[in-house]
């Protein structure tokens, strides 16, 4: 039991931190175009995803813009979307990213708890952090297409000489 408290400790706290520096870390840093961000042929520009049901089970898990509202950047697209779209996208590559690691620092529990129990720590934290991973796939090559269709890649050049 107290191994399982442990695996379930440690996953709170990485969670935590995690999403502490997902917000810290400069988005410059961030490109959604190039590797490991870019969409892969096989995704199909998202289309693989669409055969998951993606697009109906998404808005049903947890999102961190809704829990705690102000700390992250709304992801409704409304307004002054256009000059928002740069912003949206590496917001997509930050959790990525960030759940990928999730993923990666979860295998700890392995030593916390070297047992079957922690085996099926892990197996649940790579499946819990899995669909937002897909998510994160699936909704930038969409918000990309929507950047080029409205003409705002002249301002996100603007937006990348600035921050260089």
């Amino acid at each position: 039991m107290i191994e399982l408290l442990s695996c379930a400790c440690y996953i709170a706290l990485i969670g935590g931190v995690s999403f502490v520096l997902g917000r810290i870390v400069p988005k410059s840093w961030f490109h959604w175009d190039k590797a490991p961000f870019a969409a892969y042929g096989f995704e199909r520009q998202g289309k693989l995803y669409e055969k998951l049901g993606i697009r109906y089970w998404q808005k049903k898990l947890p999102d961190m813009s809704r829990i705690l509202p102000g700390t992250m950047p709304a992801k409704k697209i409304g307004g002054d979307y256009k000059a928002r779209l740069p912003q949206m996208l590496r917001e997509t590559c930050v959790a990525e990213l960030t759940h990928w690691l999730l993923c990666v620092a979860g295998l700890h529990c392995l030593t916390l708890w070297p047992t079957v129990g922690g085996l099926a720590v892990v197996c649940l934290n790579i499946l819990g952090n899995l669909p937002f991973i897909l998510i994160q796939r699936y909704n930038r090559p969409r918000l990309a297409r929507l950047l080029e269709k409205t003409g705002g890649t002249a301002a996100l050049e603007q937006e990348t000489c600035q921050a260089d």
